[in-house]
């Protein structure tokens, strides 16, 4: 997919209403407040003695930076968020003694948080944009994610 694709794919996904169920959509997932879209997604790593991995981090991240650019153009710059606080508390409410106590952290941030270091944020007519680079395990695919969302970040 190309540059001008995914810009097409985010203005796509921004100018959509949002469902009232999770579900798929023919460019990723999306559920009640979120959409989600897999711009790129890798081949898997099974096989790879590092140096592909290492590689394809760099080009989905330049990918990534290349796009934050021209969104940069249009909304200014973004706020880089991290998502590794995030995870954390996810963690520890999993293991948490009293479960009335643990904290429900909101899509699509629950599931961000699970293969997303961090994201490139703005916030535009009311709606919260970003782009990351995901990965679930070192095994599997990086993918390029854009997301567009009107639940804020927790």
């Amino acid at each position: 997919m190309s540059t001008a694709q995914h810009l097409a794919v985010i203005d796509l996904l921004r100018s959509r209403e949002f469902p009232a169920e999770h579900g798929r959509s023919e460019c990723g997932s999306t559920g009640p407040g979120y959409h989600i879209g897999e711009l790129l997604t890798s081949d898997t790593f099974w096989e790879d003695d590092g140096a592909r991995w290492h590689l394809t981090e760099e080009q989905y991240e330049a990918e990534r930076d290349g796009l934050t650019v021209l969104l940069a153009d249009r909304w200014g710059p973004p706020q880089r968020f991290s998502l590794a606080s995030l995870f954390d508390r996810m963690t520890a409410a999993g293991f948490a003694d009293d479960a009335a106590e643990d904290e429900v952290i909101p899509e699509p941030w629950a599931q961000l948080a699970s293969s997303v270091p961090d994201l490139h944020l703005w916030h535009v007519e009311g709606r919260w944009i970003a782009l990351g680079v995901a990965q679930w395990d070192k095994e599997l695919p990086f993918q390029l994610l854009a997301v567009v969302t009107e639940t804020p970040p927790p």
